[in-house]
Protein backbone atom coordinates (compact mmCIF):
# COMPACT_ATOMS: atom_id res chain seq x y z
CA UNK A 1 0.00 0.00 0.00
CA UNK A 2 1.54 2.94 -0.82
CA UNK A 3 1.65 6.44 1.61
CA UNK A 4 -0.51 8.26 -0.47
CA UNK A 5 -3.72 5.32 -0.09
CA UNK A 6 -3.36 5.32 3.29
CA UNK A 7 -3.49 9.15 4.17
CA UNK A 8 -6.70 9.23 1.22
CA UNK A 9 -7.87 6.22 3.27
CA UNK A 10 -7.62 8.45 6.52
CA UNK A 11 -8.75 11.37 5.05
CA UNK A 12 -12.18 9.74 3.68
CA UNK A 13 -13.40 8.09 7.11
CA UNK A 14 -12.91 11.39 8.63
CA UNK A 15 -15.17 12.82 6.25
CA UNK A 16 -17.63 9.96 6.85
CA UNK A 17 -16.86 10.17 10.80
CA UNK A 18 -17.83 13.96 10.68
CA UNK A 19 -21.16 13.37 8.92
CA UNK A 20 -21.76 10.70 11.39
CA UNK A 21 -20.50 12.34 14.48
CA UNK A 22 -22.54 15.29 13.18
CA UNK A 23 -26.06 13.65 12.68
CA UNK A 24 -25.48 11.16 16.22
CA UNK A 25 -26.01 15.18 17.85
CA UNK A 26 -29.36 15.64 15.78
CA UNK A 27 -31.05 12.18 16.36
CA UNK A 28 -28.82 10.31 18.33
CA UNK A 29 -28.84 6.75 18.29
CA UNK A 30 -32.54 6.63 16.50
CA UNK A 31 -30.62 4.12 13.81
CA UNK A 32 -30.62 1.31 17.01
CA UNK A 33 -34.34 0.88 15.79
CA UNK A 34 -33.57 -0.83 12.64
CA UNK A 35 -33.13 -4.37 11.97
CA UNK A 36 -30.36 -5.53 9.84
CA UNK A 37 -32.24 -6.20 6.90
CA UNK A 38 -33.72 -2.99 6.82
CA UNK A 39 -30.04 -1.13 7.47
CA UNK A 40 -29.01 -3.04 3.86
CA UNK A 41 -31.94 -2.29 2.08
CA UNK A 42 -31.02 1.87 2.85
CA UNK A 43 -27.46 0.78 1.66
CA UNK A 44 -29.34 -0.64 -0.99
CA UNK A 45 -31.34 2.46 -2.02
CA UNK A 46 -28.21 4.64 -1.60
CA UNK A 47 -25.92 2.21 -4.18
CA UNK A 48 -28.99 2.56 -6.31
CA UNK A 49 -29.38 5.88 -6.65
CA UNK A 50 -25.45 6.45 -7.20
CA UNK A 51 -25.84 3.91 -10.54
CA UNK A 52 -28.89 5.79 -11.66
CA UNK A 53 -27.07 9.19 -11.66
CA UNK A 54 -23.89 7.71 -12.84
CA UNK A 55 -26.56 6.02 -15.69
CA UNK A 56 -28.43 9.61 -16.17
CA UNK A 57 -25.47 11.53 -15.73
CA UNK A 58 -27.78 14.48 -13.93
CA UNK A 59 -29.59 14.38 -10.92
CA UNK A 60 -32.46 16.66 -9.72
CA UNK A 61 -31.76 16.31 -5.53
CA UNK A 62 -28.86 18.40 -4.58
CA UNK A 63 -26.80 15.80 -3.31
CA UNK A 64 -24.48 14.20 -5.73
CA UNK A 65 -22.50 11.15 -5.63
CA UNK A 66 -20.16 12.15 -2.78
CA UNK A 67 -22.77 11.76 0.06
CA UNK A 68 -24.25 8.83 -1.02
CA UNK A 69 -21.03 6.94 -0.79
CA UNK A 70 -20.53 8.49 2.76
CA UNK A 71 -23.94 6.96 3.66
CA UNK A 72 -22.74 3.89 2.63
CA UNK A 73 -19.59 3.92 4.86
CA UNK A 74 -21.81 5.29 7.66
CA UNK A 75 -24.89 2.71 7.35
CA UNK A 76 -22.37 -0.33 6.78
CA UNK A 77 -20.83 0.71 9.98
CA UNK A 78 -23.84 1.11 11.80
CA UNK A 79 -24.74 -2.31 10.32
CA UNK A 80 -21.39 -3.69 11.77
CA UNK A 81 -22.16 -2.10 15.32
CA UNK A 82 -26.16 -3.63 14.72
CA UNK A 83 -24.97 -7.20 14.34
CA UNK A 84 -22.38 -7.27 17.25
CA UNK A 85 -25.24 -5.59 19.54
CA UNK A 86 -28.25 -7.15 18.44
CA UNK A 87 -31.64 -6.14 19.48
CA UNK A 88 -32.66 -3.63 22.18
CA UNK A 89 -35.40 -1.94 23.74
CA UNK A 90 -33.13 0.56 24.79
CA UNK A 91 -32.36 3.22 21.53
CA UNK A 92 -29.93 5.20 23.65
CA UNK A 93 -26.20 4.91 23.53
CA UNK A 94 -23.78 6.32 24.87
CA UNK A 95 -22.22 8.94 22.03
CA UNK A 96 -19.02 7.98 23.41
CA UNK A 97 -19.46 4.24 23.22
CA UNK A 98 -20.70 4.49 19.73
CA UNK A 99 -17.54 6.22 18.32
CA UNK A 100 -15.34 3.61 19.88
CA UNK A 101 -17.45 0.90 18.05
CA UNK A 102 -17.53 3.21 14.93
CA UNK A 103 -13.46 3.59 15.37
CA UNK A 104 -13.26 -0.58 16.24
CA UNK A 105 -14.94 -1.30 12.82
CA UNK A 106 -13.18 1.33 10.40
CA UNK A 107 -10.04 -0.25 11.67
CA UNK A 108 -10.62 -3.84 11.05
CA UNK A 109 -12.11 -2.54 7.76
CA UNK A 110 -8.85 -0.56 7.00
CA UNK A 111 -6.94 -3.58 8.16
CA UNK A 112 -9.23 -5.83 5.82
CA UNK A 113 -8.09 -3.08 3.12
CA UNK A 114 -4.00 -3.25 3.59
CA UNK A 115 -3.90 -7.22 3.18
CA UNK A 116 -6.25 -7.02 0.27
CA UNK A 117 -4.42 -4.29 -1.13
CA UNK A 118 -0.97 -6.02 -0.61
CA UNK A 119 -2.19 -9.05 -2.65
CA UNK A 120 -3.92 -7.36 -5.23
CA UNK A 121 -1.79 -4.78 -5.81
CA UNK A 122 -4.18 -1.83 -5.36
CA UNK A 123 -6.27 -2.76 -8.31
CA UNK A 124 -8.94 -0.31 -7.30
CA UNK A 125 -6.99 2.50 -8.60
CA UNK A 126 -7.67 1.36 -12.20
CA UNK A 127 -11.13 0.99 -11.57
CA UNK A 128 -13.76 3.00 -12.35
CA UNK A 129 -15.81 4.48 -9.72
CA UNK A 130 -18.91 2.90 -11.61
CA UNK A 131 -17.47 -0.11 -11.23
CA UNK A 132 -17.09 0.38 -7.33
CA UNK A 133 -20.92 1.05 -7.12
CA UNK A 134 -21.87 -1.71 -9.02
CA UNK A 135 -19.21 -3.86 -7.09
CA UNK A 136 -21.46 -2.85 -3.92
CA UNK A 137 -24.87 -3.18 -5.59
CA UNK A 138 -23.83 -6.96 -5.98
CA UNK A 139 -22.70 -7.02 -2.23
CA UNK A 140 -25.66 -6.21 -0.78
CA UNK A 141 -27.47 -8.55 -3.69
CA UNK A 142 -25.12 -11.30 -1.63
CA UNK A 143 -26.08 -9.41 1.61
CA UNK A 144 -30.16 -9.83 1.24
CA UNK A 145 -29.54 -13.35 0.06
CA UNK A 146 -28.05 -14.45 2.76
CA UNK A 147 -30.67 -12.35 5.12
CA UNK A 148 -33.06 -14.32 3.46
CA UNK A 149 -30.94 -17.37 3.87
CA UNK A 150 -31.15 -17.05 7.63
CA UNK A 151 -27.72 -16.16 7.92
CA UNK A 152 -27.39 -19.48 6.25
CA UNK A 153 -24.08 -19.94 3.48
CA UNK A 154 -22.62 -23.42 1.98
CA UNK A 155 -19.02 -22.17 0.97
CA UNK A 156 -18.95 -18.05 0.79
CA UNK A 157 -18.69 -15.22 3.69
CA UNK A 158 -21.16 -14.26 5.92
CA UNK A 159 -22.97 -10.87 6.38
CA UNK A 160 -20.21 -8.92 7.95
CA UNK A 161 -17.49 -9.78 5.85
CA UNK A 162 -19.50 -8.11 2.60
CA UNK A 163 -20.30 -5.08 5.10
CA UNK A 164 -16.35 -4.25 5.29
CA UNK A 165 -15.88 -5.12 1.67
CA UNK A 166 -19.15 -2.61 0.96
CA UNK A 167 -17.16 0.12 3.15
CA UNK A 168 -13.75 -0.07 1.62
CA UNK A 169 -15.53 0.21 -1.85
CA UNK A 170 -17.01 2.86 -1.19
CA UNK A 171 -13.73 4.20 0.16
CA UNK A 172 -12.28 3.59 -2.84
CA UNK A 173 -15.01 5.69 -4.65
CA UNK A 174 -14.58 8.65 -2.20
CA UNK A 175 -10.80 8.37 -2.61
CA UNK A 176 -11.31 8.23 -6.48
CA UNK A 177 -14.05 11.05 -6.95
CA UNK A 178 -11.70 13.24 -4.65
CA UNK A 179 -8.74 12.42 -7.16
CA UNK A 180 -11.22 13.67 -9.37
CA UNK A 181 -12.04 16.69 -8.28
CA UNK A 182 -8.56 17.74 -7.54
CA UNK A 183 -7.91 17.21 -11.43
CA UNK A 184 -10.51 19.49 -12.40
Amino acid sequence: MTVGTNEQYHSAILACKDIFLTKMKDYGTAWRVLRPESLTDQIYIKANRIRSIQGKGTHKIGEDEWPEFIGIVNYAVIALIQLELGDSEDLDMNHGEVEKLYDKYVSQAKSLMMDKNHDYGEAWRNMRVSSLADIILMKLLRVKQIEDNKGKTFISEGVDANYYDIINYAVFALIKLSELKNEN
